[in-house]
């Protein structure tokens, strides 16, 4: 009796679960009904393309994209968002690993100058250069980052002038840019590495709507689960 008890509650249990954990790349009930897209079918690259217009040469990985050798700086998807909460896992094998989130970029040949960056690196330190900073603007709170070989979970959300990072649970880097009054420079006095020598702009008028993508910074990286809801 107590066996056939157990195996009613295990059935339950698991068929309670798989109707709120989605296999990988693909949406939960619950995310198809709120709204949410696939960007990322893990199968293909379909929907996206290097950001200087060349075929992307790598193939997909184990259910991931990889933008290690992909013949761009970034593997970026073909349409823009402006208003939008994105969830991505992340993972890399080597420690020296670095690559990163690109959001909003507004010129695709040049990212650096004209889009978000959200860091993405092995280590435990805090820093505007280290794991969940939105690089170069902003420091992290915490280092949520896992091991290396283990896969990190990252939740975007962009409104308007805000971004907030949120790493495997935990809110790590936020920003509001009607802050960044100056070009080229933070509201605490320092540097930063956005420059557009013909057209100066601070950070409080840089795009709100733009492409987004991952980044090749020389390590290999696999990037899967790659799901958006636009908030309107």
């Amino acid at each position: 009796m107590r066996c056939h008890i157990a195996s009613a509650l295990l059935l339950t249990f698991a068929i309670s679960t798989s109707s709120t954990i989605a296999a990988d790349n693909t949406l939960t009930p619950a995310e198809q009904k709120a709204g949410w897209k696939l960007l990322f079918n893990g199968r293909n690259l379909t929907g996206w393309k290097t950001s200087n217009g060349k075929p992307i040469q790598t193939k997909v990985e184990e259910g991931s994209i990889v933008p290690y050798k992909s013949g761009g700086y970034l593997v970026i998807n073909e349409k823009q968002f402006g208003d939008f909460v994105l969830k991505c896992d992340v993972m890399w094998q080597d420690e020296r690993c670095n690559s990163g989130i690109f959001l909003r970029i507004d010129d695709p040949k040049n990212p650096v100058h004209t889009g978000f960056e959200i860091q993405v690196m092995a280590g435990d330190k805090t820093g505007k250069h280290e794991m969940g900073a939105i690089y170069d603007l902003v420091t992290t709170s915490k280092n949520a980052g896992k091991k290396t070989g283990e896969w990190n979970s990252f939740e975007i959300r962009c409104k308007g002038s805000n971004i907030s990072v949120t790493l495997n649970g935990s809110k790590v880097s936020e920003i509001n840019t009607e802050e960044f009054t100056e070009p080229g420079v933070c509201p605490d006095g320092q540097k930063h590495k956005f420059k557009l020598k013909k057209e100066p702009r601070a950070v409080k008028d840089f795009a709100r709507k733009g492409f987004l993508g991952f980044q090749d910074h020389g390590h290999k990286v696999w990037y899967k689960n790659v799901k958006l809801l636009e908030l309107k």
